[in-house]
């Protein structure tokens, strides 16, 4: 799946065979499997998750823990996203897809997306979207639309987590959690040129913005500026 790809690393940091988390759409204590994920997205920064998994009534929970740095960012932790057994398959969760947009008094709202074209594009590329009644074969007011994951598959529930919930916030948000050493090490020895291509269509970054961070960086000894344009982490 495409979060093995380079801008998006998933770990597992702790598994607990016998744990309880409290379910707010039951109102009541449940207990189950919990994990805990670590996540290094280029795009956001680092991530703690919790992944509830409730086998008696098929579904998990997947909640953010400590998320980046950010007044924006810092409104989803604590957030969760609920995935369910869908009609389709049965081994196939389905969550309801919506959006975070940020509203006038900078509160991170969420909205559920009411046409296909809403849909991200990554999440379309790469899992199964159907409509809410194609998922559970059960009539809403409206239309919906879900996104279809295995239900043991943990890892892409953090990920349309991320997308849903961080990747729709706002361009400025998610240039403040760059790191920026972090790519400029995973490049190894590159040109400003080439990092630049990559911030710019990750972040939306302007050169200048690039430049500012670059001579930042350079003046706590933390890069060196190489002949032709490259860059290097000392």
């Amino acid at each position: 799946m495409w979060f093995r790809l380079k801008n998006m690393k998933i770990g597992l940091l702790e598994e607990r065979s016998d744990d309880a988390w409290f379910d707010l759409s039951l109102r009541q204590l449940r207990a189950g499997e919990v994990r805990f994920y670590k996540v290094d997205d280029l795009q956001t920064g680092k991530w703690l998750f919790k992944v509830c998994a409730d086998e008696e009534n098929n579904k998990s929970m997947v909640k953010a823990i400590k998320c980046p740095p950010g007044k924006l960012f810092s409104q989803l932790e604590g957030a969760t996203m609920l995935f369910q057994k869908s009609s389709v398959g049965g081994d196939l969760y389905y969550d309801v897809i919506s959006l975070t947009r940020v509203d006038q008094e900078g509160r991170v709202r969420r909205e559920v997306v009411k046409t296909l074209e809403e849909v991200p594009s990554t999440i379309k590329e790469n899992f199964q979207v159907k409509t809410y009644e194609e998922a559970t074969g059960r009539k809403i007011l409206g239309p919906h639309f879900v996104s279809l994951s295995k239900k043991d598959d943990e890892k892409d529930m953090i990920a349309l987590f991320v997308i849903e919930r961080a990747w729709t916030l706002p361009v400025e948000e998610r240039q403040k959690a760059v790191d920026l050493m972090a790519l400029i090490r995973k490049l190894e020895k590159t040109s400003i040129s080439d990092i630049h291509d990559v911030t710019s269509e990750t972040f939306q970054m302007e050169r200048a913005v690039l430049d500012g961070l670059l001579a930042a960086l350079e003046a706590k000894g933390k890069i060196k500026r190489l002949d032709d344009g490259f860059v290097k982490a000392v």
